[in-house]
């Protein structure tokens, strides 16, 4: 009689995660904020591939039929929803994305509920349409990663008062995340790269990629380059174009900071 040997059952683990997302609040009249999201993105090409988008539609309020209809319609434009902030829903149809509950705003104070959301952030016209909201509400492993990629043969460097420091050059196509504080690059930053800093960004050498302090609501964040070639320059979600800074800052050493409900770019004597 041979006797088989019992099975060994293996467990599954289960892990919370936090990590910070884009969300889009789209607004009435639909066609006029699409309008509006076109000359973003045309402006800065490629923004949201490959990024977590919350599309957040407490504003808006739409019947089911109009949701899977402007999910369809930003999927067209290379934004690919991941989940739905939609209050007194819990689930929609299988065919859209699952409604996210218990989203909080992620800001320099902390992670904020919904009800303080409007007391840190405007939403006056001409704001960028990304805010950055923190997608996870079941834990937090992982909120104190740094997301930044090797510069060079350089691994960048988080000092103790939480500026990021990279030592070498950024190439294209690489993305710096930082939502602890300021962000420093002692080489350039190439076309097609990015940095997103909850603190200020200072950059000593040539900006040519996009540039984004004050990420998480700080609005008195800034951005210093030596030489201004950049492809976007955004502070808490106020921004400005290369096509409009061409021929007034292009460049030339500058620094960009709010000015009220404005984003003034001025060159550094």
């Amino acid at each position: 009689m041979t006797f088989a040997a019992p099975l060994e059952a293996k467990s599954i683990r289960f892990r919370a995660r936090s990590f910070v997302a884009f969300t889009l609040t789209p607004e009435a009249p639909l066609d006029v904020w699409l309008e509006g999201l076109d000359h973003w993105i045309g402006n800065s090409p490629g923004y949201f591939a490959g990024r977590p988008v919350v599309l957040d539609l407490n504003t808006l309020k739409p019947d089911v039929a109009a949701i899977e209809s402007l999910v369809g319609v930003l999927g067209l434009r290379g934004i690919r929803i991941y989940a739905i902030e939609l209050d007194g829903h819990t689930a929609l149809e299988p065919n859209l994305p699952p409604v996210l509950v218990g989203a909080k705003e992620a800001t320099t104070d902390g992670l904020l509920p919904r009800e303080a959301r409007a007391e840190g952030f405007d939403k006056a016209e001409g704001k960028a349409p990304e805010q950055h909201a923190d997608a996870g509400s079941a834990g937090k492993a992982g909120v104190g990663k740094v997301d930044a990629s090797k510069a060079g043969d350089s691994e960048p460097q988080v000092e103790a008062s939480g500026t990021l420091m990279i030592k070498a050059p950024i190439r294209s196509g690489q993305a710096i995340v930082h939502p602890h504080g300021d962000v420093i690059v002692l080489g350039s930053v190439a076309s097609g790269s990015e940095i997103i800093a909850a603190g200020s960004i200072h950059v000593y050498g040539t900006l040519r990629g996009r540039a984004s302090a004050g990420a998480l609501g700080n609005r008195g964040a800034r951005i210093f380059c030596r030489k201004n070639e950049a492809e976007l320059l955004a502070v808490d979600g106020w921004y400005v174009t290369a096509e409009e800074m061409e021929g007034v800052s292009r460049g030339k050493p500058v620094q960009a900071f709010l000015d009220g409900d404005a984003l003034r770019v001025s060159t550094l004597s």
